[in-house]
């Protein structure tokens, strides 16, 4: 071989390349041989491929490929003339033949001597059982490797990416022998299979590689990943800088309008001039001037203009097209990350004693190589789930009146610009007594609760960190660390997770995903004067809420959305800025999150949806609390894309530790006309709800705290025309916050009504000596009392 052709990759570099090519063919087919023994394609298929092996072991020197490749090959080519009859015992051993041709390529520890040491018995095994099932002798009928296979991982030839082989299924050709008798090795690095009808060609040496090689259907190069996302974003830049063509555009046809008017106008003034008789002819023949110079000024801006609009056309669409393409060098069938699952399904059922299929619907979808890599744990985890947990046992099923044989189905599709992926099963489904009876036992929720949820919500329970239904612990299922860690792996992609189920006829779980990770749907947003994005796949729903509308509950901010209260929080708090004061009688604010966790988010002003191009921050800035990357809008404005899932937990955080700011009023507290404000003070949430209801019912505008202190820190912060607090409070009582209110220079003038249980005459001359105005007991007061006591002191609620 020349040394040219090995430039970027050994004999046993190119032995795993031409090993993982191959094993996808075999691993397709003799699934597909499973369940027809007597398909033809597929026996072609798979002798062709052991042919091919077995001639690239020999190249390599691997005489432990050559032997096991060999008896591969001589047991298909048994099957092919019918002196043969496949049975799962002859594919185990084929797919163990096959997973071995595999080590061959990526020996363990990178040991070059593992076949000849380490692993010669296992190679020896495995030739003496072939070798006995093709000589028609009993052998033991048990699956040959008691642990499932996992999905294979692309083999790890070189630091470089090596590029994505063509995906091989039941229904794939295989490919036909090349002329050069390295061809083999090389071409999966170089070129796609051949196509069968075409005849094997040997190409044109090219400069630089002697012999020449098989011709190709098309080129391809090895390109390192980091190259493609540089190129990706260049292409997102070049788009945006195209973009900025638009407005100077718009800037110049403008500019093209004044000169029109300027030209009408110094039209009328010749008319002008020419109809008094009063000027002479030097100041017709200037003004005759001027207009001919701006005339052809005009005449040139109006070409250029043209120009410009046709430039900036051309230019949009190839921007557009670069970056279409670049994206597209990103995407890659759903396929590439699938392969190995149907093996992982159909050995992990025989490990269980289960016959179990996976039909694989939408393989071609396209996604982004990024999401797919990150899909590879958590679809392996719910596929084996299914196996697990939802098909049942050949007898079990036959005797519910199914086929023996269960089925799992992997349906994936583009909707509205989102990866949809459904993954079914027709086991048992889920065993909701059985749930119920889960929950209860872990304390998750009381009976009376857990007997009156839907199957829906039941069925969210799965999804909690430790949650299983199994009592013991197994190889596969049991440790509690399940769909949980799913949830979290798809969140990480902007994901989202669902599950339905219809007992006796199997689980289904929803996932659906973006397609990709470089471009986002967002809205954006102005807080604190600077702009920022909300991922699309976060946002419930935008709304203008009235400040009338946002309620004080336990210190909490809070508003109506559908039939639940919402917490609210400004974003200006969350990102620790100057919150803004509009003058606005609204709050814009977004709906973040799902139907476990929602809040609102308080924003300054709504810019509207953007497609974003994202362009990670530096690595040496680190994690930036609450952003996940950044961008830059079509005029050049940069953009900081919020980190939803991140900032969920800021909102979170805050309100666990009592944290929230009240969101600032604005141009209500400026109108001539506003409501009076009263701030009630009581430890008891009921006697706080009772009287902020009253208050508020009447009209006026009622925040509440929760004792003495948190009434004091709410003093210190915003105004109020009224307080009204109790008397027996933890960390300050209504005494002391009565004191510190009338020593307080700027608070002095605020009436203070005490309401209290303590009504004997000591404690009513206590509460008027610290400085109270009126004095109300709790076990007398009607609420016609409370609210006269109200108007007596600071009037009606509009001021």
């Amino acid at each position: 071989m020349n040394p040219d052709q090995l430039r970027d990759a050994s004999l046993l570099e190119l032995f795993a390349l031409e090993a993982q090519s191959q094993a996808e063919v075999l691993n397709a087919g003799l699934l597909a041989l499973e369940r027809n023994p007597a398909a033809a394609d597929q026996l072609e298929a798979c002798m062709r491929a052991a042919h091919s092996l077995k001639g690239a072991a020999r190249i390599v020197g691997l005489d432990g490929g050559v032997r096991v490749a060999h008896v591969m090959e001589d047991c298909l080519v048994a099957a092919q003339r019918g002196e043969l009859a496949l049975r799962p015992v002859h594919i185990d051993t084929l797919l163990h033949g096959t997973d071995l041709l595999l080590r061959l390529g990526n020996p363990p520890d990178g040991d070059l001597d593992w076949a000849g040491h380490a692993g010669k018995d296992e190679i020896d095994a495995l030739v003496t059982r072939l070798g006995a099932l093709l000589a028609g002798k009993a052998v033991d009928d048990a699956p040959w490797a008691p642990a499932p296979a996992a999905p294979p991982a692309p083999a790890q030839v070189t630091p470089q990416a090596t590029p994505a082989t063509p995906q091989a299924g039941p229904d794939a050709a295989p490919e036909p022998p090349i002329a050069p008798v390295i061809a083999p090795m090389i071409a999966p690095v170089i070129a796609p299979p051949i196509a069968p009808a075409e005849p094997a060609r040997a190409a044109e040496p090219r400069p630089g590689e002697p012999g020449g090689l098989p011709e190709a259907q098309e080129r391809m190069l090895r390109v390192s990943a980091d190259t493609l996302d540089q190129l990706l974003a260049l292409s997102g830049a070049a788009m945006i800088e195209a973009n900025w063509l638009k407005p100077f555009g718009n800037a110049l046809q403008q500019t093209r309008r004044l000169q029109m008017r300027a030209l009408q106008a110094l039209d009328a003034a010749q008319v002008a001039l020419a109809g008094g008789g009063t000027a002479d002819g030097t100041a017709q023949a200037r003004l005759a001037d001027a207009q001919q110079l701006l005339a052809e000024s005009h005449r040139q801006l109006s070409q250029r203009t043209s120009e410009l609009e046709q430039y900036d056309h051309r230019t949009g669409r190839l921007s557009r097209q670069l970056y279409d393409r670049a994206l597209a060098s990103r995407m890659r069938p759903l396929a590439d990350g699938l392969a190995g699952y149907s093996r992982m399904v159909r050995d992990l059922g025989r490990a269980l004693g289960k016959s179990v299929h996976l039909e694989l619907v939408g393989e071609s979808t396209k996604v982004d190589r990024d999401i797919l890599e990150q899909l590879e744990a958590p679809l392996a985890h719910l596929l084996r789930n299914a196996v697990d947990h939802g098909i049942e046992t050949p007898e079990a099923r036959r005797a519910a009146g199914k086929p023996a044989e269960g089925r799992i189905t992997l349906n994936a599709r583009h909707n509205a610009g989102r990866l949809v992926i459904v993954i079914a099963d027709d086991g048992a489904g889920v065993d909701l007594d059985a749930l119920r009876q889960a929950i209860v036992r872990r304390g998750l929720a009381p009976a009376e609760t857990v007997a009156r949820l839907s199957q829906a919500e039941l069925l969210d329970f799965l999804l909690l960190p430790g949650f299983s239904l199994r009592e013991t612990v197994s190889e596969v299922s049991g440790r509690g660390v399940g769909l949980d860690a799913v949830q979290d792996m798809i969140r990480q992609v902007r994901g989202s997770i669902r599950l339905a189920q219809e007992s006796g006829r199997g689980m289904q779980f929803h996932l659906e995903l973006p397609l990709t990770l470089s471009v986002v749907r967002a809205l954006l947003v102005e807080v604190s004067g600077e702009a920022y994005a909300f991922p699309l796949a976060y946002v419930m729903q935008v709304l203008r809420l009235e400040r009338g509308a946002i309620e004080q509950l336990e210190n909490h901010q809070h508003f109506r959305f559908g039939e639940r209260h919402v917490g609210l929080v400004s974003a200006a708090q969350v990102l620790q800025q100057a919150e803004a004061r509009p003058d606005e009688d609204t709050v814009p604010v977004v709906v973040l999150g799902d139907h476990e966790r929602t809040y609102g988010v308080a924003v300054d002003r709504l810019l509207g949806e953007r497609i974003l191009v994202v362009q990670p921050l530096a690595a040496s800035l680190g994690k930036i609390k609450d952003i996940a990357a950044g961008s830059i809008t079509e005029d050049g404005t940069p953009v900081l894309i919020f980190d939803a899932e991140d900032m969920i937990r800021s909102v979170e955080k805050l309100l666990s530790e009592g944290k929230i700011d009240r969101i600032r009023r604005g141009g209500a507290e400026a109108a001539p006309v506003r409501r009076k404000r009263v701030l009630v003070v009581d430890d008891s949430l009921t006697v706080r709800e009772l009287e902020r209801k009253l208050l508020a019912n009447r009209g006026y505008e009622v925040a509440v705290a929760v004792d003495g202190m948190d009434a004091w820190n709410v003093l210190r912060a915003e105004s109020f025309d009224l307080v009204i607090t109790d008397i027996d409070m933890p960390r300050m009582d209504g005494i002391e916050l009565v004191t510190r209110i009338k020593r307080e220079a700027r608070l002095q003038q605020v009436p203070v009504m005490v309401v209290s249980y303590k009504d004997r005459e000591q404690d009513r001359q206590r509460g008027l000596q610290a400085g109270a105005d009126y004095y109300l007991a709790k076990g007398s007061f009607q609420d016609a009392a409370l609210l006269d006591a109200v108007q007596d002191l600071i009037g009606e609620a509009r001021a």
